[in-house]
């Protein structure tokens, strides 16, 4: 059976994942060995960050944290930039923790693209991710043909992540 190519880009996504995280905490990102086909993309609390993408495939990507997994990644992200523990944010909902899972998601999607073009030769520009603390799960349906949709889960230490993908329908197909 033939790899479809949004699987093909969801491991790309999850290479890029786990190479931010691993970088910028210090810590060892793991993530399934499976990808999840699911109905639709949807944010859900406790913080959830999404951004578009578009060029010559376009879909969009979704991140969920819980509370805690954002803690544990905020916490780890700001000491391993050296700052002091004292100074930082004590709640998820507080505007340093959203920045910074938004500013995360920036530097994972642009290592995303970059990594698909480099295996493809094909180009997509992403806006500004938009991370945002929820109370309720909210479903984006964006007004394109986006119909393939996967979910991937991730785990740092104890706490667990997940990223939604929506990709349009489109195909790969290498000519070398």
């Amino acid at each position: 059976m033939a790899t479809k190519t949004i699987d093909l880009v969801a491991r790309l996504f999850c290479q890029a994942t786990k190479k931010t995280v691993d970088k910028s905490t210090g810590k060892n990102l793991k993530y399934a060995g499976t990808l999840q086909d699911i109905p639709k993309v949807s944010l859900k609390p406790d913080i959830g960050c999404f951004v578009q993408f578009n060029g010559d495939y376009s879909g969009l990507v979704i991140m969920n944290f819980s509370g805690e997994a954002a803690m544990e990644l905020y916490r780890s992200y700001m000491l391993t930039m050296g700052m002091p523990e004292d100074e930082l944010a004590t709640d998820y909902t507080s505007v340093e923790v959203v920045d910074t899972i938004g500013e995360m998601t920036n530097q994972i999607m642009g290592r995303a693209l970059r990594m698909v073009e480099s295996n493809y030769e094909l180009t997509s520009f992403m806006g500004q991710p938009k991370a945002i603390a929820l109370n309720s799960a909210i479903v984006l349906t964006p007004e394109s043909d986006y119909q393939a949709n996967r979910r991937i889960a991730f785990s740092l230490e104890t706490r667990r992540f997940y990223m939604e993908l929506s990709l349009e329908r489109t195909e790969f197909i290498t000519m070398k």
